[in-house]
């Protein structure tokens, strides 16, 4: 018996045209708009898929240069100050000029009176007769007493030696003092900061920047800790500077108005003098306060005959609370005198 087999086609069988499902014109236009739409699509993911790996190209490849070096003195990788109330510090050793330790040291912030730390250094550098005699404008203490700005006794009209101002600017943190120097040096307060914005550009104080000489609260006038330290490192380079800044008082020269002059106290050393047992640890201060900055601080200390910098800004209280500022420099002394902060 023969087996019938069933032969299958290789290729399939042409059927007639009028059997074959023919796409309708409408179809074929329909499915040609679809393509077309597919490929602009298609080039637009390719295109923001191309920007997103460069730009993480970028991230990779230059990231790395944009940061500080890690020997920089801003550099982040610097030991903590602990257990201080003030959030923002740096710590200076001035024999190798560098910081040694920090918190939050590059972050911009209102200085109050550290302020004027440079408008008593430019005035040493830009006054040759520190003995000559000039007169304190009256004009200027009605803005003065508006703001409440701290003053250091001379009366409006008094004609006072240049030197006497250096101590009233710094010891009691007179802010007719810095005025009268500003006039001194470039006749007037706005042409005055112009000066101390470039000495701060001179000294490479990036995150500083002044709008006037005495620290009164004012928008674009700020400075960090570190920048303040260096600052500070700098004028004490002056012997005058490093005179003023280290003494607990200072009494003026007699004029008409004070015919026995008066005596000058720091306000740092009044305030230390109050806490038993502590003195002996810091050579000399300037403080400094307002309601935005703070409690601050930028002082001297000696520990183990080795001299530091501390600058402190933003502890909470006021003039009226426990003097926090103050403390955290006495807890730094005691760091470093315990080997807990070290060159």
């Amino acid at each position: 018996m023969t087996t019938q087999r069933t032969l299958h086609p290789r290729y399939p069988v042409c059927q007639p045209v009028a059997a074959r499902r023919i796409p309708s014109a409408p179809r074929r236009r329909a499915k040609r708009r679809r393509r077309s739409r597919r490929g602009p699509l298609t080039l637009w993911v390719l295109a923001l898929l191309l920007f997103a790996a460069l730009a993480w190209f970028k991230t990779v490849s230059f990231g790395a240069s944009d940061c500080p070096p890690q020997d920089s003195v801003f550099s982040s990788s610097l030991p903590a100050l602990s257990n201080l109330s003030s959030p923002r510090s740096a710590l200076l050793d001035r024999t190798s000029g560098e910081l040694i330790a920090e918190q939050n040291t590059d972050t911009e912030a209102p200085p109050a009176s550290l302020t004027k730390m440079m408008t008593v250094l430019l005035a040493i550098e830009n006054l040759p007769d520190l003995d000559q005699t000039v007169t304190v404008p009256a004009e200027i203490f009605n803005d003065l007493w508006t703001e409440n700005a701290s003053l250091a006794g001379f009366a409006p009209g008094e004609s006072v030696p240049l030197r006497d101002l250096l101590y009233g600017a710094i010891l009691p943190s007179g802010a007719e003092c810095c005025l009268t120097l500003a006039r001194q040096v470039s006749g007037s307060e706005d042409a005055f900061v112009e000066q101390m914005n470039l000495r701060a550009e001179e000294l490479g104080l990036e995150h500083t920047h002044f709008t006037n000489c005495t620290g009164l609260e004012a928008p674009d006038h700020y400075a960090s800790a570190a920048d303040l330290a260096h600052l500070l490192d700098t004028a004490l380079e002056n012997e005058t500077f490093r005179q003023v800044f280290t003494s607990r008082s200072h009494t003026t020269s007699a004029t008409g108005e004070h015919p026995q002059g008066f005596t000058m106290y720091s306000s740092m050393f009044a305030r230390l003098d109050a806490m038993p047992g502590q003195g002996g640890k810091l050579l000399g201060a300037k403080t400094g306060y307002t309601s935005q900055a703070g409690l601050c601080l930028a002082s001297l200390m000696e520990v183990e005959g080795r001299e530091y910098i501390l600058v402190t800004t933003g502890a909470p209280g006021d003039h009226s609370t426990e003097p926090y500022h103050l403390l955290d420099a006495l807890e730094v002394c005691r760091q470093l005198r315990d080997g807990a902060l070290s060159a």
